[in-house]
C-alpha cells in the first residue's frame, strides 16, 4: 500500500512509572481498515488518544495526516473523526440537532451541513426520527449515528474506539457495512477491539498486550505464523484434559471454545503422546483432529509466549 497518514516511532506513553504504551512501531495506510485488538488495559485507548491529538505522547515521534503529535495537535483534530468507546452525542438534543452542532464544531458551512443532514438522515433511515430525542433510541441505533456523525466532514481518518461494545451481533454486523462503506470513501478507518471476530474484518492487525504491540500483520498471515500444528480436541472431563496438556512439553497452548479444546502442538508427531496420556489420566476423547486456526489462537500463542518473557522494570511479576 501507499500513502501513510499515520507514521508512529518508538512511541512511549509513561503515567508515573507506569508505561501504558512501550515502543510501538507502526504505519496505516490511505483508505485502509486497520485494527488495534487487545483485551482492556492493553493500551489501545491511550494510543488512539495520541494519535488523536487528545494526550502528548512521553517520547518517540508521531504523526497523523501528515502532522506532529507534539506540535501540531489541533491540525490533526481538524484531519480526524473520532468516536470513543461511551456514547459521544448529547443525549437531550435532537438527531437533527446534534448533526447540526457537530457539522457547526467540524467548520462546516451551513449550507453543507444541510446536505449532509439529508444524507445522513437518508443512509440511516432516519427521516422520521430527525426531530426525536437521542435518548429515546436504543444503543445500537445511537453507536450507528455516532459514527455518522464522526465522518460528516469527510475527514482523512476516523478513530473509533470499541464502538460496538454491548451492542447486539446483528447490529455488530450492520456497523461493520458501514465501516467498509467509509473505507471505500477513501477514509482511513483506525478501529480498537477487543472481539476477536471484529479483528477478521480488518485489513490489518495490530495485537496489544501490556502496552506492547506483539504482532502486526493481516489476518491470514497473522494465521499462517501460528507455530506446531493445531488440533481441535473434543474429550470428557474437559477440565482435566486441560490441565493436563497445559503440563505437557510438547503442547505449545491450549484455550477453550465452547465445548471443545483447541491444542496447539509441536508437530503431528505428538499427537500419539497426547492421546496415551490422556488415556492414561482416564480422559475419554471424542476426537482429536486437525483445525484451522482463528485469530483468537494466535493471540492466546502469543500472549503465553509474551508472559514467558523477563518482567519489564517496574512491572509486577
Amino acid at each position: 500500500m501507499e500513502n501513510q497518514v499515520i507514521t508512529v516511532r518508538n512511541l512511549m506513553k509513561k503515567f508515573g512509572s507506569f508505561v501504558a504504551n512501550d515502543n510501538l512501531n507502526f504505519e496505516v495506510y490511505s483508505g485502509e481498515i486497520f485494527g488495534f485488538l487487545g483485551a482492556n488495559g492493553a493500551g489501545k485507548t491511550t494510543t488512539i488518544r495520541i494519535l488523536s491529538g487528545l494526550s502528548r505522547p512521553t517520547s518517540g515521534e508521531v504523526t497523523v495526516a501528515g502532522f506532529d503529535a507534539y506540535r501540531q495537535p489541533e491540525m490533526i483534530k481538524k484531519n480526524i473523526g473520532y468516536m470513543c468507546q461511551k456514547f459521544s452525542l448529547y443525549e437531550d438534543l435532537t438527531v437533527k440537532e446534534n448533526i447540526m452542532l457537530y457539522g457547526g464544531i467540524y467548520g462546516m458551512k451551513l449550507a453543507l451541513i444541510k446536505e449532509r443532514v439529508l444524507e445522513l438522515l437518508e443512509r440511516l433511515n432516519f427521516q422520521e426520527y430527525e426531530n426525536r430525542i437521542i435518548s429515546d433510541f436504543p444503543l445500537g441505533l445511537r453507536q450507528k449515528l455516532a459514527f455518522s456523525v464522526a465522518v460528516l466532514h469527510e475527514p482523512r481518518i476516523v478513530f473509533l474506539d470499541e464502538p460496538t461494545g454491548g451492542v447486539d451481533p446483528i447490529t455488530r454486523r450492520q456497523f461493520w457495512e458501514m465501516i467498509y462503506e467509509t473505507a471505500a470513501r477513501g477514509i482511513t478507518v483506525f478501529v480498537t477491539t477487543h472481539y476477536m471476530d471484529e479483528a477478521e474484518y480488518c485489513n490489518r492487525i495490530g495485537m496489544m498486550f501490556q502496552g506492547e504491540l506483539i504482532a502486526l500483520s493481516e489476518p491470514d498471515e497473522l494465521r499462517r505464523q501460528l507455530p506446531g500444528a493445531l488440533y481441535q480436541l473434543d474429550c470428557e472431563p474437559l477440565e482435566l484434559a486441560e490441565s493436563i496438556l497445559r503440563r505437557m512439553p510438547s503442547v505449545l497452548g491450549v484455550s477453550v471454545h465452547g465445548a471443545l479444546l483447541h491444542v496447539d502442538i509441536q508437530s503431528e508427531e505428538s499427537k500419539p503422546e497426547i492421546e496415551a496420556a490422556l488415556a492414561e489420566a482416564g480422559v475419554s476423547v471424542r476426537r482429536l483432529e486437525p483445525a484451522l486456526p482463528s485469530l483468537e489462537d494466535v493471540f492466546i500463542q502469543l500472549v503465553e509466549k509474551q508472559r514467558g518473557k523477563p518482567a519489564r522494570a517496574g512491572e509486577n511479576p
